[in-house]
């Protein structure tokens, strides 16, 4: 087993445990690089920076209040983190223009992230928004 690697693993379920599901700023502060960088940028999150992220995640916080993070698989090569979760919510606020449902969601999410001095410094992602949508549409 290599420390390294395992050690990479275990910043980046930090995140998604720490800061995603339980809304820690300081654990934010942390583990996300000054120079971050997101090549996924999605819609509700301003800009592609560290700053950026942190507004898309006080959306999603408002719009899932309850969002749960699943970590179902964990890849570690050199500085990279590849993560396949599901997150589960329920839909209390606007999102992409759909006033809230009040319904259960879930929805996955396959993430890269490229650590440095044991920081988030780059992203890539691959989300599964037509789920969400479709979860969302669906008997309004």
């Amino acid at each position: 087993m290599d420390t390294i690697l395992e050690k990479n693993k275990a910043i980046v379920k930090r995140f998604n445990y720490e800061v995603i599901q339980g809304k820690n700023a300081q654990a934010f502060d942390e583990i996300v690089h000054a120079q971050f960088v997101n090549h996924s940028v999605p819609a509700g999150a301003g800009n592609a920076g560290k700053d950026g992220v942190l507004q898309f995640l006080q959306l999603m916080w408002q719009v899932f209040p309850d969002l749960n993070v699943t970590i179902n698989m964990q890849i570690a090569e050199d500085d990279l983190v590849m993560t396949y979760k599901t997150f589960q919510g329920t839909h209390k606020g606007t999102y992409m223009g759909i006033e809230p449902t009040n319904k259960s969601v879930s929805f996955s999410t396959i993430d890269i992230i490229r650590l440095n001095d044991d920081q988030a410094i780059e992203h890539w992602s691959i989300r599964d928004n037509s789920a969400l949508w479709q979860q969302l549409t669906q008997n309004k």
